[in-house]
């Protein structure tokens, strides 16, 4: 392990620096493959490649390669995109680097999938691992097809199936709900109990690092996610302690809530807020995985650095 070179890709997103540390952190030296230039790490290697929207080849940044992690990839953007822009980009450029992976006898080829490859659910019974993936929409549905395409080769792969990702840095719906927290104001969601899986960034990039270990057992599918799920009430209750406030929240009916987001035009947005998705990281735990980020800890700490910051 110590001294092996990994390629790593799409390490300039959100995600991506965490991974970095943790991997260099562990002994390894990760070569970062970026599209253009931008800053990285001292001393941590770069090579060019280009766009993924185009063929590629990877054969000199493969070279000397001992494992690749494959994160680079069209995010879940909502509808409005064309399913054909998905499929290039997660399906057949990920097998491609695959296929050159393979020929270079690449030891092991980590590829961070989605949930939405198991299932588009945002609300419903808990998620089983070994229940049939059934994605809902193109981007869930092209990183399936990744994942199918990479069964086919000879290759040490694994899959990576992490759930919503919150830490520094963090966009979209988790800023959204960061902000809340931050108003000076009592929110009316103590009724909000329903519980939900989430993932710490550090405890993503430590199940990166450990499915390169030879603890993992290779050519399989693993959701990632912190082993106990949370609701949203305890999530802002969690992100205000970590602004060193009380939880501030009113215990408001979930009904009252979904009445007026319905009158309100936003009963989807409401859904997917309120629901219940869980999905506990079974696979991993059983082959060894322990996470080192306790969820409540990890969202007080989220918050305290966007106010420090």
């Amino acid at each position: 392990m110590a001294e092996a070179t990994i390629l790593v890709t799409g390490a300039s997103g959100f995600v991506g620096p965490h991974v970095v540390a943790a991997l260099a952190g562990a002994g390894w030296r990760p070569r970062l493959a970026l599209r253009r230039p931008v800053p990285v790490p001292a001393g941590v290697e770069t090579v060019l490649t280009g766009d993924l929207a185009g063929p590629i080849d990877w054969s000199a940044a493969l070279q000397g390669v001992d494992h690749v992690v494959h994160m680079a990839g069209l995010a879940h953007a909502g509808p409005g995109l064309d399913e054909a822009l998905y499929r290039r980009i997660n399906t057949e450029a990920t097998l491609e680097l695959a296929r050159a992976a393979a020929a270079a006898g690449i030891r092991r080829f980590v590829h961070l999938s989605s949930i939405k490859a198991l299932s588009g659910a945002f609300d419903g019974p808990p998620l089983s691992e070994e229940a049939p993936p059934a994605p809902a929409d193109p981007y869930g549905r092209s990183k399936l097809a990744a994942e199918q395409g990479l069964a086919g080769l000879d290759l040490d792969w694994v899959n990576l199936r992490p759930v919503l990702v919150y830490g520094p840095g963090v966009k979209a719906n988790m800023a959204a709900l960061l902000r809340l927290a931050r108003l000076p104001l009592p929110l009316p969601f103590g009724g909000l109990q329903a519980p939900r899986s989430l993932l710490a960034v550090e405890n993503l990039a430590d199940a990166i690092r450990f499915a390169l270990s030879p603890a993992c057992p290779a050519r399989q599918s693993y959701v990632v996610s912190d082993p106990e799920p949370i609701s949203v009430a305890g999530l802002l209750t969690a992100l205000r302690a970590g602004l060193g406030r009380g939880p501030g929240l009113l215990p408001v009916p979930e009904g009252w809530l979904g009445l007026a987001a319905r009158l309100a035009g936003r009963e989807e947005t409401f859904r997917k807020l309120a629901g219940s998705l869980v999905a506990r990281p079974e696979r991993l735990l059983r082959a060894g995985w322990r996470p080192p980020a306790e969820t409540r800890a990890a969202l007080a700490r989220l918050a305290a650095s966007a106010r420090a910051g």
